[in-house]
């Protein structure tokens, strides 16, 4: 019997492993990939997760009043970014410029 000749793309197919990276994914940065930045969300909302849950078991000592409420650094610190937020968006509008600003004269 005659071995048959695998062809390149045979070849190929035959070495790559089944769960093989591809080129683009391994180049990027660590905190550019879809994977790490799912792991990142997953890992710091069970960290939010278990702070909050931890706070039942600690009493804590408000020094306003409202700062003594369940919670309050988490919702607190989440309404504070939503404000940032909605300020940057506002100093955007008042100090966008035109694309063509910077054109010559």
């Amino acid at each position: 019997m005659a071995k048959k000749k695998n062809t390149p793309a045979k070849e190929k197919a035959q070495k790559t492993p089944a769960k093989a990276k591809s080129p683009d994914t391994e180049k990027l940065h660590w905190l550019v990939r879809p994977q790490s930045i799912r792991n990142l969300w997953i890992g710091g909302g069970v960290m939010l997760a278990a702070l909050v849950a931890i706070e039942k078991a600690v009493h804590t000592h408000g020094y306003f009043g409202l700062d003594g409420t369940f919670a309050f650094n988490a919702w607190y610190g989440f309404a504070v970014c939503v404000a940032m937020v909605i300020a940057a968006k506002g100093l955007g509008l008042i100090l966008k410029r035109e694309d063509s600003y910077y054109d010559g004269d």
